[in-house]
């Protein structure tokens, strides 16, 4: 791959995963479904790392920082447990925030469960890397990206983000008419 191939990063947070003892089904599901919905050579990354607020941390601060990923998934730790604390770490790394996004997905979630609503999906602006924050199971994962993926694209080019395609079968990207 290029230098200018995009790189997604894919970050499962998970004590139980990091460890081991279970194995990891959010990653794959979230690269399964980008894979579908992309049509732009791009490089895939997934890492795993425990749960809790400085490790997840760490590893945003180097996807976007060190490694220059354009899109950075992570799935797991969203729930009100104590030990979920993907958003407490995504506030630490964001520049800006983009509420719409867990807007989005929490109604689309909704639909689907009543428990939605515990859920703390995210998604913000670091550097030239946007984060989305993900639930961990992979059925949820879809029916999230498949509510806000549409303004993926866009959003990129907006940070000044690689550019990526979507196959408009799968997800029909939006950007705005040129004038």
């Amino acid at each position: 791959m290029s230098v200018d191939t995009p790189l997604i990063a894919i970050l499962v947070a998970s004590d139980r995963a990091a460890r081991g003892a279970y194995e990891d089904l959010g990653g794959p599901a979230a690269e399964a479904w980008l894979r579908c919905a992309i049509t732009t050579p791009v490089q895939y990354q997934r890492q795993i790392v425990p749960d809790g607020r400085e490790t997840v941390a760490a590893a945003l601060r180097a996807l976007a920082d060190e490694q220059a990923a354009d899109l950075i998934l992570v799935t797991g730790g969203t729930g009100p447990a104590e030990r979920d604390q993907t958003p407490e770490a995504f506030d630490a790394v964001i520049d800006k925030r983009l509420p719409g996004f867990g807007e989005a997905m929490r109604l689309a979630s909704l639909a689907e469960v009543p428990t939605a609503i515990l859920s703390r999906q995210d998604a913000g602006v670091r550097g030239r890397s946007l984060i989305i924050t993900l639930p961990g199971k992979p059925s949820a994962i879809s029916t999230c990206l498949e509510a806000v993926f549409r303004a993926v694209p866009y959003c990129l080019d907006l940070i000044g983000a690689a550019r990526i395609e979507t196959d408009p079968g799968v997800c029909d990207a939006f950007r705005p008419k040129s004038s």
